[in-house]
């Protein structure tokens, strides 16, 4: 029997709370006692005149969360804001030049990695290097916990080297300790390299605490896309629902009403496309004689290498399609809306179109060992988020060696027909979305302390910004927006 994975984290803070003897009033105040050796980032920043941030991310996905943070801080901060470090075009158009491209070290996978071990290590090398030398207040690393975590320690282990007070890092993404065999007990080491962890799942800034590392829960970043939409649009769509223009979008791209339209999302990271899209374009040939005028949305993630191996690959593809450029989140909803069904690789996207509330079959494929890796090391049983969270397979999943032309296309021609199917998903949607926020308590605060400038509504960027920029400040100091942030850790 596989525990709820919601029951499965209360069960585990339960069982190390009895352990611990935990007692509430230390816990729910340990992560506002600085480490010795750190200082308060905005009492540097007023020695200095400026916040310096170092801000590391590998992957696209990585690139929007980081990017919006930016975007927060320099909105927050008391001080004017300066970045360095490694992220691709969003947080370049925040004001960051990278060090090198996103794509040296946006790799997935263990056998994945092997051909690109020196390259990676190269970079990881001059990561150090630059980060020591721009003399930050504040590091902020974003997933890609692979990379993230090795510069950490590396970088620690230098100004330990110096014997001089080093920067306050913070991770944002907290590690899936929770899907893994052991997980909990390689969470305890994490202390000795970060500060404090922003988590964006519920339960997991819990578990975190009472494994020695400060964190608090922010929400899902991808909730930001809701609100984007609405700013864009100027209005509020209710139940945090991703609402694009499927008209405007059918329009633009003369596409026939009569169309079925299928989104295709076949991921980020080269390695992951060239494996996954050959499997989408076989599968829509068994599909396109039982749909006679089908056409596929093709989301292009901002990547390089992806780009010009998916503008290749439509040449020679079965059915008519349109490309939508990574990175640009109307028009990516507006495909959303326009599509009947979504056919996508494992990862952040199965959340994105819980948002737009497209139902979708979620596929996966990777080395065979790799594959073998997995299986033997994971304790849960499906891979797509929604279906973790909500302990049922609400989304059909295709996984390893049933990842198939036949079965994608069998999944899909029954989603498309189907429409208690499609409700059954719809429905499931609406109670996902809301495991990803923080306690209605807290989002009824956050309006009336007037943190939400940019937006009239819960940020997790705006959290995440503030507990960076209040790190470290005495309790009786803590101002009206830093108590709902205490709130966050109760």
């Amino acid at each position: 029997m596989v525990v709820p994975r919601a029951t499965m984290l209360g069960a585990i803070v339960a069982k190390t709370l009895f352990r611990r003897k935990w007692s509430p009033s230390s816990s729910s105040v340990l992560w506002f006692s600085s480490v010795p050796r750190t200082k308060a980032p905005l009492e540097m920043a007023e020695r200095d005149g400026e916040l310096r941030v170092f801000v590391v991310a590998g992957e696209v996905s990585g690139d929007s969360i980081a990017s919006r943070v930016m975007a927060s801080l320099k909105l927050l901060s008391p001080f004017p804001v300066r970045f360095a470090g490694v992220g691709g075009a969003k947080m370049s158009s925040e004001g960051m030049q990278s060090l090198f491209p996103i794509e040296d070290i946006s790799v997935m996978g263990i056998w994945e990695l092997l051909p690109h071990l020196y390259r990676i290590r190269v970079r990881l090398k001059e990561t150090v290097e630059a980060a020591a030398l721009f003399e930050p207040h504040v590091v902020l690393t974003v997933d890609s916990k692979g990379f993230s975590f090795r510069f950490l320690k590396q970088l620690r282990a230098r100004y330990n080297q110096q014997k001089s007070h080093w920067p306050v890092h913070f991770h944002y993404v907290a590690p899936s300790f929770w899907a893994w065999k052991g997980g909990e007990a390689r969470l305890r080491g994490l202390a000795e390299i970060v500060d404090h962890l922003l988590c964006i799942l519920p339960n997991e800034d819990k578990i975190c605490k009472l494994n020695g590392v400060p964190a608090t829960f922010v929400g899902h970043p991808v909730l930001e896309d809701v609100l984007e939409l609405n700013l864009r649009n100027n209005h509020i769509v209710p139940d945090w629902r991703a609402e694009g223009n499927a008209e405007d979008f059918r329009n633009k791209h003369v596409i026939p009403s009569g169309a079925t339209i299928v989104s295709l999302l076949p991921g980020s990271r080269v390695q992951e496309v060239t494996r996954m899209l050959p499997i989408f374009a076989n599968t829509l040939e068994l599909l396109k004689e039982t749909f006679p005028q089908m056409m596929t949305v093709i989301h292009v993630a901002p990547n390089k290498h992806v780009e010009n191996f998916i503008a290749d690959a439509v040449h020679r593809w079965p059915v008519p399609s349109v490309l939508i450029p990574g990175g640009m989140t109307q028009l990516r909803y507006d495909a959303f809306s326009a599509s009947r069904v979504a056919l996508c690789t494992s990862g952040t996207v199965a959340v994105e179109l819980q948002l737009a509330r497209l139902p979708c079959v979620v596929a996966y494929r990777a080395n065979i060992l790799t594959e073998w890796y997995i299986k033997y090391k994971a304790k849960i049983r499906h891979i797509s988020l929604p279906n973790i969270l909500l302990d049922s397979a609400i989304i059909p999943e295709a996984l390893f060696r049933f990842c198939t032309p036949g079965n994608l296309a069998m999944l899909l021609m029954n989603l498309i027909h189907d429409n208690n199917f499609r409700e059954e998903q719809i429905m499931a949607a609406e109670k996902f979305v809301k495991l990803l926020l923080p306690s209605e308590r807290i989002q009824a605060n956050l309006p009336q302390q007037n943190l939400m400038r940019a937006n009239p509504k819960y940020s997790p960027s705006i959290v995440a910004a503030l507990t960076i920029l209040n790190y470290g400040k005495p309790l009786q100091h803590v101002s009206k927006d830093i108590q709902i942030l205490k709130d966050l850790q109760l």
